[in-house]
């Protein structure tokens, strides 16, 4: 399904692969299958199978008919790169992202070994196309190995989110990365997070040149506790990777 979005960080979504499994305590109160499983059993909806994995090679050309160059989240609601995705319609995904090139894809996943063995077999040590960004979700310390396997990636278009943030990251090196997204977790079970594991990220992020977007805090709604980091919006975005030839696009 591609549809506009309301995640501040993107223009629309594009799920050919719907489902997932967890993998981390970040995924304990995902989103994505809170929303899911509201529609297990309702015949003819597109989430009748609930957060069971699906691939829609139905839904593989909807990005070419946009016309429009926009921002697109490639599988809010999946993992393009689970171990139950083949490689062959992991292929197909990219083929299009490489075809309809008129857009940015944001491609963002926890299995960051695999995305990183894919991406190398599929480039052959050449550098991912500038239009195609990667990106990994880390939530707390145990967990910046991910950071590694994207840093692995030929591409300046590397991207973190750290969300849902659950605790202290550290002196994590984010040396190669071009974005980061912080933001506390949402929903009727959100887990809390201390102002001072935001700060010391947005402080790393500013020692090295790397372009921080505060989403937000969290609570039982994504709106619940606003924005603000110490006082200020924060709505950093690496426009010095957008390729030239949609940049002006995008800024309108």
């Amino acid at each position: 399904m591609a549809q506009a979005s309301a995640i501040e960080w993107t223009d629309a979504t594009w799920n050919p692969v719907t489902g997932c499994t967890k993998i981390g305590p970040g995924c304990e109160n995902c989103y994505a299958q809170r929303f899911a499983e509201r529609w297990r059993g309702v015949k003819g909806h597109p989430y009748e199978q609930g957060f069971d994995l699906r691939l829609w090679p139905s839904r593989l050309s909807q990005p070419s008919r946009w016309k429009k160059p926009r921002m697109i989240f490639v599988n809010s609601m999946s993992d393009l790169f689970h171990k139950r995705v083949d490689r062959q319609f992991i292929d197909r995904v990219f083929d299009v992202m490489e075809e309809s090139r008129w857009h940015v894809y944001q491609v963002l996943t926890k299995r960051s070994s695999l995305m990183r063995s894919y991406v190398r077999k599929r480039y052959s040590g050449g550098e991912v196309p500038r239009h195609i960004w990667l990106g990994t979700s880390v939530e707390d310390a145990a967990h910046i190995s991910r950071i590694n396997h994207l840093r692995q990636i030929n591409s300046e278009a590397r991207f973190i989110s750290f969300e849902p943030l659950l605790g202290p990251i550290g002196p994590v090196d984010l040396s190669g990365i071009a974005w980061a997204i912080v933001g506390g977790e949402s929903g009727p079970h959100a887990r809390t997070m201390a102002p001072s594991w935001a700060i010391e990220l947005r402080d790393r992020c500013e020692e090295t040149d790397v372009a921080f977007f505060f989403k937000q805090w969290g609570g039982p709604r994504p709106k619940s506790g606003g924005r603000l980091l110490e006082g200020e919006e924060w709505n950093g975005f690496p426009w010095r990777i957008v390729p030239d030839a949609i940049l002006k696009s995008l800024q309108h």
